[in-house]
């Protein structure tokens, strides 16, 4: 179940020429708030940061909030990983839970301007505040399913609730990422190599779901 905007957007453009115009917007705003913030965002910044008169901006979206949850969404796209994916017979599950978690927290670095914005809105507006339970929820659900997978397979210990324990996980990974790559000010990596943080939450991912070796 993936996320949706927190705001109505509007339909996508028919047009190639309209398709290119709001990328171009939708990539523009993400920058102007990246650079200023959600508060002090201009929308005549953005449509001089994309190139296009500001009535042109109205074609596409209708306020911040909107252009600012198509931002979101975008985002939201690139973080949805396979992450705890169905496990193939030839492969080691250690191996794809690690790659899972990498990849999140590649993504989450990429995003993290972002992620900490999404935080600062949705403390004073209830719709980006929805917008961050049902991202929540997307990943949480995603990964009970992987979570499920692994248990028919053998490698999960069967007591576990899928549903538990994937928010539990999913929660304590999505923190640390959010305190290692939003929280921190000195280095932007909250004083953790990416390699470490990366071994760390794979090991606690294996050790709550009770791991058996790939060849038992």
């Amino acid at each position: 179940m993936d996320a949706v905007p927190a705001a109505p957007v509007r339909p996508l453009p028919a047009t190639v020429r309209g398709a290119r115009t709001r990328a171009g917007l939708v990539a523009a705003a993400r920058r102007v708030f990246e650079r200023d913030g959600y508060l002090d965002a201009k929308l005549t910044d953005i449509t001089k940061a994309a190139g296009c008169a500001t009535g042109s901006f109205y074609t596409y979206f209708a306020n911040k909030e909107e252009v600012f949850a198509a931002v979101l969404e975008q985002a939201q796209q690139d973080m949805m990983h396979p992450g705890m994916g169905r496990v193939n017979d030839s492969d080691d599950p250690y191996a794809v839970l690690e790659a899972s978690n990498r990849a999140y927290l590649e993504a989450y670095r990429r995003n993290a301007q972002l992620m900490g914005l999404l935080e600062q809105v949705a403390q004073v507006d209830p719709e980006f505040r929805a917008f961050r339970a049902r991202r929540a929820d997307a990943f949480v659900r995603r990964n009970a399913a992987g979570i499920a997978d692994l248990q028919e397979r053998g490698i999960a210990a069967a007591a576990v609730d899928p549903m538990l324990a994937s928010r539990a996980l999913s929660g304590m990974v999505s923190r640390l990422a959010y305190a290692t790559f939003v929280g921190q000010e000195s280095d932007g990596d909250g004083g953790a190599d990416f390699e470490t943080l990366v071994a760390t939450v794979t090991l606690l991912w294996a050790n709550a779901l009770q791991f058996q070796p790939p060849n038992n």
